[in-house]
């Protein structure tokens, strides 16, 4: 059980130097900012607390130095500084990125001041007691009864416990607030259940003191119930902090390459225009592969202007409506189809005059469009309207992902007028 223990100690390590690699970049850049700050320093102490507590750590500690039990006020110290930077951190938070108000300066000076205070008595306190046999895993209970380290031992537990209950229930207020964003309100989530499973270590920790002080062994909260309640809140706090940078993260990939995906259909069917395909590199990151897609589409579309019957997608939108679609729904499949017919149209011109005159659908004059069509009129003296195609290819590939609507909205709207009027 110790060897699994020793290895607990290292995984609350690796995922709190996991969030603060993902931290790092804003702390250094932003480093004037007092809330990137304090989330620097709760990790840096947070990692240390765990590197100097593991066993083999705690060994190495009072062998170099040749003083037995060296390693429990640093830990202790550690561990202090770590409970301040909860606090400093929470006040921060409350007092937002740039409000520096005299009340939170004043707020972080105390803090600072006590908890320097509480490290400096750890220290005066180990000096004054007799602590000669090493013990590396059980120290806590077996000087419990030592003149002046039982009271260095109550004073850094009572130092965590405060500080941990005072953020433990700031967080939870903080994250039933509304308007918070998703992914920061489950970090919030991870961080307050990370502080109220380190309250179950200071209770181990406290109880196992306490019964040593009646004359009973309940040691076994102290070597292990505390040791593993420190590991799995430790983790839960760098997963709170890795939570929202990493899920808003993922979540603009997955948007980005969605968008991507989404737009597949439309450049396909640009290659028939263009003759070739969008530029497309390996190396690209998805925002720029977008971009590419994005303006090849754009381009194709531009090149395609001439042959768009702008009668064709008011006829078309009505037919959408009378089909029973809603309006931006008919929009697209409108726009969908005026696209279609203008690529038919462009190969046409390029076969010759022989098959420019194969029959089309009757275009539709002013007359033909509902009032209430979104769409130009063919009448129009500035040539067809690009403007929604351009603005909204998204709507316009998602649109021809669906060949039948399409085909149903562009044979109704090839229908005499007088069989649409009577679905108006």
């Amino acid at each position: 059980m110790n060897h699994g223990l020793y290895i607990s100690f290292w995984l609350p390590t690796v995922v709190l130097g996991a969030a603060l690699a993902i931290k790092l970049p804003s702390i250094l850049k932003l480093w004037r900012d007092p809330l990137l700050r304090a989330v620097g320093g709760l990790l840096v102490f947070a990692c240390a607390v765990f590197v100097f507590a593991a066993p083999k750590t705690i060994a190495w500690a009072n062998r170099v130095t040749g003083v037995p039990n060296i390693a429990a006020p640093w830990v202790y110290s550690l561990l202090t500084a770590l409970s301040a930077s909860w606090l400093l951190l929470i006040i921060a938070w409350r007092n937002g990125r740039t409000e520096r108000s005299a009340q939170t300066r004043r707020a972080t000076r105390w803090v600072v001041s006590v908890y320097a205070g509480v490290v400096v008595a750890l220290w005066v306190l180990f000096a004054l007691a007799d602590v000669p046999v090493e013990r590396i895993r059980d120290l806590d209970t077996y000087y419990a009864n030592t003149p002046y380290m039982r009271e260095e031992i109550l004073l850094y537990l009572l130092a965590h416990t405060v500080a941990c209950s005072v953020t433990a229930r700031l967080v939870w207020n903080w994250s039933r607030t509304e308007g918070l964003d998703a992914w920061l309100r489950w970090g919030l989530r991870f961080l307050g259940a990370g502080y109220v499973t380190n309250l179950l270590f200071s209770a181990a920790k406290l109880t196992a003191v306490a019964a040593r002080w009646t004359g009973h062994d309940l040691d076994w909260l102290n070597t292990s119930i505390a040791p593993s309640a420190a590991c799995i809140a430790a983790t839960l706090v760098a997963v709170g902090f890795i939570v929202p940078h990493a899920g808003q993260y993922l979540q603009e990939r997955w948007r980005v390459r969605r968008r991507h995906r989404s737009l597949k259909p439309l450049s396909r069917l640009m290659r028939t225009v263009t003759g070739g395909r969008e530029p497309f590199d390996l190396r690209a990151t998805p925002e720029l592969r977008l971009i590419r897609r994005e303006t090849f589409i754009r381009d194709a579309l531009l090149q395609l202007a001439r042959h768009l019957d702008d009668g064709l997608r008011a006829r078309s939108y009505d037919a959408a409506v009378a089909l029973g679609f809603e309006r931006g729904r008919a929009q697209a499949l409108a726009a969908g189809v005026a696209l279609l017919d203008a690529v038919e149209a462009r190969e046409r011109s390029q076969r010759g005059p022989v098959a420019q005159e194969a029959p089309k659908p009757p275009r539709a004059d002013a007359r033909t469009a509902s009032p209430a069509s979104p769409v130009t009129p063919a009448a129009s003296s500035s040539g067809p309207d690009t403007t929604y195609l351009l603005r909204e290819i998204q709507a316009v590939s998602r649109v021809l992902r669906h060949p039948v609507d399409l085909q149903a909205v562009r044979n109704h709207a090839a229908a005499p007028a007088e069989s649409m009027s009577t679905h108006e």
